[in-house]
């Protein structure tokens, strides 16, 4: 539950943006998340992590803050995210389809609903039409009511991951007339925090990358629950991009050093589980093998729930708004 040294309900987003080449533009985004312009007034929010990627032509900003004010925040750093990112310029290799890409809301607090992130990303949503005319959003999870569609069946309804078949004029926004090719497509919505975790395998045959992804897939036979996963050609290699969601079923006991390891947290007092990153790197290295190739290296985009919760609660304890800058110097 929420730390009773500072009282605050946490919750989290984790804006991506379609930009990572140059990094004053995504700076000046994070900046602007702190509210920290002369003559204005400095928010609660702290940009715990700023994750750019080259290739992907990405970058992840965490975004943590009370329940009650991280809207203003994010809705501050994405206005700044359409002035700056033009879609019609953009060049990457990750499937994107708006300037502002992704704007998820997590609770990270056990006592933040997931129906309040919900209504908070609605308002996001509701101000940055208005302050920004010609965007256009789609919503999913808790932001979608009724009918709560996940992100990954509305980014297939929308042909999120085949973007070259994409024709714009054939979407129809939730927010908004029509998709502006300078701002492009945002999903705005709300679930249980989602992490990101990225094996890459020593390979440049994508081919191999995307038999790995298949199989551990948690919608295919075999993969592991809650995975989400694609092969992207990266720095010479192949990177295996895994989205990974909680679910709530406890999962079999017990289990040995082979099997997987999962890691629990709360909601509103339901236990939500999630596979641990080494357990994600343990299957994609034993599938890599099989191919008779090995994997070089794991990265985390983020935290997991439970450490982001503690790195907000020290960073707004501390007044570190810029947190990312003092992680760069220390080691966590």
């Amino acid at each position: 539950m929420a730390s009773p040294r500072l009282g605050f309900r946490l919750a989290v987003c984790l804006l991506n943006v379609s930009e990572a080449r140059k990094q004053d533009v995504v700076e000046t985004i994070a900046k602007a998340a702190l509210c920290d312009k002369p003559g204005q007034k400095k928010t609660q929010t702290t940009v715990l992590n700023i994750f750019s990627d080259y290739d992907y032509n990405r970058s992840v900003l965490t975004l943590a803050g009370p329940i009650e004010t991280l809207g203003h925040s994010v809705v501050a750093a994405c206005t700044e995210a359409y002035n700056l990112i033009d879609m019609e310029q953009h060049d990457g290799i990750h499937p994107c389809l708006g300037s502002v890409d992704l704007v998820p809301i997590y609770p990270l607090s056990e006592c933040v609903s997931l129906e309040e992130c919900g209504k908070v990303a609605h308002d996001i949503a509701e101000s940055l039409s208005h302050d920004v005319p010609d965007c256009s959003m789609f919503y999913f999870g808790y932001a979608d009511q009724p009918h709560k569609r996940s992100l990954v069946q509305r980014r297939k309804e929308l042909n999120w991951y085949k973007r070259s078949n994409l024709n714009v004029n054939d979407i129809k926004p939730d927010v908004g007339t029509t998709v502006s090719p300078r701002y492009g497509l945002t999903g705005i919505g709300a679930s249980p925090y989602v992490m990101n975790c990225n094996v890459t395998v020593d390979t440049q045959d994508l081919n191999i990358g995307q038999l790995i992804a298949s199989a551990v897939r948690g919608a295919n036979p075999g993969g592991l629950r809650g995975i989400q996963a694609m092969a992207f050609p990266h720095e010479g290699t192949v990177e295996i991009a895994c989205n990974v969601e909680s679910f709530k079923d406890k999962p079999p006991m017990p289990m040995t050093e082979e099997s997987t390891k999962y890691i629990s947290y709360y909601i509103e007092g339901e236990e939500h589980f999630y596979f641990a990153p080494i357990s994600i790197e343990r299957q994609i290295k034993k599938l890599a093998a099989s191919y008779g190739v090995k994997t070089v290296g794991t990265a985390l985009v983020g935290f997991t729930p439970e450490h982001c919760k503690c790195l907000a609660e020290q960073a707004i304890r501390e007044g570190y708004g810029a947190f990312w800058r003092k992680r760069k110097t220390i080691t966590m």
